[in-house]
């Protein structure tokens, strides 16, 4: 059996989990509802505050699906009720950042300012601080969304290898290269 599909899922006090027909799971939480539609094989089961999903057979698919679900629905569950944040770093000379409730400006050494609107899901901070890089804090419920919003933001000004300049996660860990060597023999 799977080791991710057959763990179960703990459900916190305050969120409420619905099974409704065709396998649609609702999770909502103190911060927010999330939805999912469960492959119709398997069977997502309620007892004692826990929850489990179970598979039919021991076919791939059945498998395959088995550790994705359990993993999706407990990503909701953890969302509904702490919240995902993911916390981006600008690395480069005159590179700043700012907002205006969702709405991300960015001036990464284009001739112009770069603004992008945030989904409503998301909540927005900045931070820049004299000495440091310029930071962006990203907060949602919805764990696929902000990596998806986070991924996005990176590719305005991808981390290159020589330098390190770019946009980055905090804690990321940047490949470095050599660069060229001076002078021939």
């Amino acid at each position: 059996m799977s080791r991710i599909g057959k763990a179960l899922i703990s459900v916190p006090s305050g969120v409420n989990i619905d099974i409704s027909k065709g396998n649609l799971v609702t999770v909502k939480g103190a911060k927010g509802t999330l939805s999912e539609q469960v492959n119709p094989d398997l069977k997502v089961k309620i007892e004692d505050g826990t929850l489990t999903v179970e598979r039919p057979t021991d076919q791939k698919r059945h498998r395959e699906a088995h550790g994705l679900y359990r993993a999706l629905i407990n990503n909701m569950v953890v969302g509904v009720s702490e919240g995902f944040k993911k916390e981006l770093e600008l690395v480069g000379v005159g590179y700043r950042v700012s907002n205006t409730g969702n709405l991300l400006e960015l001036m990464l050494g284009y001739s112009h300012p770069i603004h992008f609107l945030l989904p409503e899901e998301i909540v927005l901070s900045t931070k820049m601080e004299k000495g440091e890089n310029p930071k962006i804090l990203l907060e949602s419920y919805d764990k696929q969304l902000l990596g998806q919003v986070a991924a996005k933001i990176k590719t305005y000004r991808k981390s290159e290898p020589y330098k390190g300049k770019g946009i980055k996660f905090v804690n990321e860990e940047i490949r470095r290269k050599a660069g060229k060597t001076a002078g021939k023999k």
